[in-house]
């Protein structure tokens, strides 16, 4: 890669579970005289691997390990991983927030960066104020920030409130105005963490599509997102993150095809999900006792045709009388795409009395996609979200493509379902 906007070179970052420095003063010398001298950190030869799921033997943690890749300019780069890989700490050294334990970053350009929610604000200043804050610090005149500020405010939609200080903002109308801020003060480089998430759907796809129109520009964005669809859609590469280490950069769909299959590890496969009397998910009102996926014969599954009929079961147990009791299935294909959302239309009025009971949603043959989906399951009642008993990704099964003919398809077809539609060809003259 020619010239590169940035440059990660093998990087490692360090940190101490649970305390501030190295535990006493001698220890924390020897470690200022090691790096004074152009010597390795002595304690972090006895570090652990960055896992959260697991105890470690270790008071040290390395949060990234050799992580070394390039940006070029005007590209969109994807950040990818789970919970704890070492995304959010890549994304603080690159935007200088805290230095690298061992390694070395260039940058060329003007780094703008959206790490978590109201990063570079000061609660008591007003919106207006934050605005010229934020701008001086990237190193606008105010001249050129008094010229953008109308922009600023009319995207963030935040105008009413721009003379309020920001401590009085919502978590959303804070991301509103803060991205708004970064990304029209012409900063070379953007970086964006998962604080998107944050905004109501209206103001993401502004965002998405202000990302685009920005990296058209020549301006480069690294994009940190759990959002797969978003990811796919704005991004030109991908970097895929595992434990602190780089697992893979390349093509955007194989990182987000690779982050999938690990993440279907999570659901079962089996074609069923059972629990016990005394592990049932649920509440004092009700509890799940079991979620199968079935084909078209009634027989619990997990591999299915195109052409035939996939029924997601579930069995739960109400132990209250309860009105307006629902139950909704959600169908994520392997990209992390919903592909739809069904949910049994119970009246709000309607009550369940103490029993068991088993609502079956029927797919029907000929709508699902090739590739295989994931299920997530949902009990509750409509605005009782305190109540509801959610089974994420439970259950996973792979499909198979099937032609008009009878015949097995080459390959899916694009999008997250495939349905067979009517088509009517006539002749007219």
């Amino acid at each position: 890669m020619s010239n590169p906007v940035i440059s990660v070179e093998h990087i490692w970052k360090q940190y101490r579970v649970g305390l501030v420095g190295a535990g006493t003063l001698s220890s924390d010398l020897k470690r200022w005289m090691h790096r004074i001298r152009g010597k390795e950190d002595p304690f972090s030869k006895i570090a652990d691997t960055n896992d959260r799921t697991v105890k470690g033997n270790s008071d040290y943690v390395w949060a990234l390990q050799d992580v070394s890749f390039q940006v070029s300019e005007g590209e969109v780069l994807g950040i990818m991983g789970k919970n704890g890989a070492g995304k959010s700490t890549l994304l603080k050294i690159l935007s200088r927030v805290t230095a690298p334990t061992k390694g070395e970053i260039k940058i060329r350009g003007r780094i703008a960066s959206l790490l978590e929610v109201g990063t570079g604000f000061h609660p008591d200043l007003t919106g207006r104020e934050n605005v010229f804050l934020n701008g001086t610090i990237l190193g606008m005149k105010r001249a050129e920030i008094r010229a953008k500020f109308d922009e600023i405010v009319a995207f963030s939609g935040v105008e009413r409130y721009i003379d309020t200080p920001v401590k009085r903002y919502s978590s959303g109308m804070y991301v509103r105005l803060a991205f708004a801020v970064a990304a029209h003060l012409d900063p070379e480089i953007l970086v964006v963490d998962e604080v998107l998430a944050v905004g109501d759907a209206e103001f993401q796809k502004k965002c998405l599509g202000k990302m685009k129109d920005v990296s058209g520009k020549g301006r480069t964005i690294l994009f940190v997102s759990h959002n797969l669809a978003a990811v796919r859609n704005i991004c030109t590469r991908a970097v895929l993150i595992e434990k602190g280490t780089v697992r893979f950069e390349g093509d955007t769909n194989e990182a987000i095809d690779l982050y999938m299959s690990d993440n279907t590890g999570s659901a079962s496969f089996d074609g069923m999900v059972m629990w016990g009397d005394a592990e049932m998910p649920g509440n004092k009102f009700y509890k799940v006792r079991s979620v199968r996926l079935l084909n078209e014969k009634g027989e619990v599954s997990s591999v299915f045709l195109t052409n035939k009929s996939v029924s997601v079961e579930v069995r739960y147990e109400v132990m209250s009388p309860i009105t307006g009791l629902r139950v909704s299935v959600t169908f994520i294909d392997r990209q992390g795409t919903i592909a739809f959302v069904s949910t049994n239309q119970i009246s709000e009025t309607e009550e369940k009395q103490p029993g068991q009971y088993v609502s079956t949603c029927r797919v029907p043959a000929n709508l699902l996609n090739g590739g295989g989906y994931e299920v997530s399951v949902r009990i509750g009642k409509p605005w009782a979200q305190d109540l509801a008993v959610a089974l994420d990704n439970i259950l996973a099964f792979d499909t198979t493509l099937m032609g008009n003919n009878g015949s097995v398809a080459r390959s899916a077809w694009p999008g997250v379902v495939a349905p067979a539609l009517e088509w009517i060809t006539e002749k007219t003259a």
